[in-house]
């Protein structure tokens, strides 16, 4: 058993927890995270992918009596059928631009410049959405969302392939430019994580099945292990945090960060790999 790697697959463990839902992009996050570990060989990439579904198990467990009671009354209720209804339409549009230009984009994006230079523009855009009026919200809670709603969300949640732009980003913003409240566009991008990043992991296990064996289950049980322990903490946290907080600590977090990693790729202060 490699030490080394099960400590890596640790550290990457608790930045894909530790970021996933925050507006700062965890896929930005593991690609400098590997780069500085060398982790960042093509088994790296599908580990990266896959422990994410360890995240997912976090919200699962934090939104589960609002799951549970969804599940229950689905066949009889029809807010219960809207909502499961806007989840789906909300995930649809990942789905299908991610089978059309995944691979394109996991080609020639996923590159620490890349990651920097979207962090910053993020940036600016959470900024940009934190300071529109108060008035601008029409939607209070996820079950108020109608399917055009969802649907845009969905859209908006397609940015993300763009490594750094942030999943929990582009939906909480983006539902927020929407129209949505914070909490309201918070929680339907926890509910919209859990088949966008499951199918995600799946989909990744599956097709890079070639690349993996038994050999590699305890690096992808740490990796899962440390993600979830990390998320659930972070989930909880968030979910108090906005309830008093806006997002503008992590707009110049994302600016502050991008800054850096461009400053030391340019300078050859950090050997940052593409």
């Amino acid at each position: 058993m490699d030490v080394v790697l099960l400590v890596k697959a640790a550290i990457m463990g608790v930045v894909e927890g530790l970021t996933e839902f925050l507006p700062i992009s965890s896929t930005g996050h593991l690609i400098l995270a590997g780069s500085l570990l060398g982790f960042d060989d093509a088994k790296a990439k599908v580990f990266d992918i896959a422990i994410q579904t360890g995240a997912i198990f976090a919200v699962i467990l934090v939104y589960w009596q609002k799951i549970r009671a969804t599940l229950v009354a689905l066949p009889t209720e029809r807010q219960a059928q809207r909502f499961a209804l806007n989840v789906l339409i909300g995930f649809l549009p990942a789905v299908v631009l991610g089978l059309l230009f995944g691979k394109v984009i996991k080609a020639h994006l996923f590159t620490p410049v890349v990651v920097a230079s979207t962090f910053i523009i993020g940036g600016f855009i959470i900024l940009w959405a934190e300071r529109r009026p108060p008035s601008a919200t029409r939607v209070h809670s996820v079950d108020a969302m109608t399917p055009l709603d969802a649907l845009k969300v969905g859209l908006v949640q397609c940015l993300a392939m763009i490594p750094g732009t942030s999943r929990s980003g582009s939906t909480i913003i983006g539902g927020m430019l929407l129209g949505l409240s914070r909490q309201a566009a918070t929680d339907f991008s926890f509910f919209l994580a859990i088949p966008t990043l499951i199918g995600a992991g799946v989909y990744s296990l599956y097709k890079e099945r070639a690349l993996l064996s038994m050999a590699d289950l305890p690096m992808f049980l740490t990796g899962l292990v440390f993600s979830f322990l990390s998320a659930w903490l972070c989930v909880r946290w968030l979910l108090r945090y906005i309830s008093t907080h806006s997002f503008v600590p992590f707009a110049y977090y994302r600016i502050v960060f991008g800054v850096v990693v461009l400053v030391t790729a340019w300078t050859g202060w950090v050997q940052w790999a593409g």
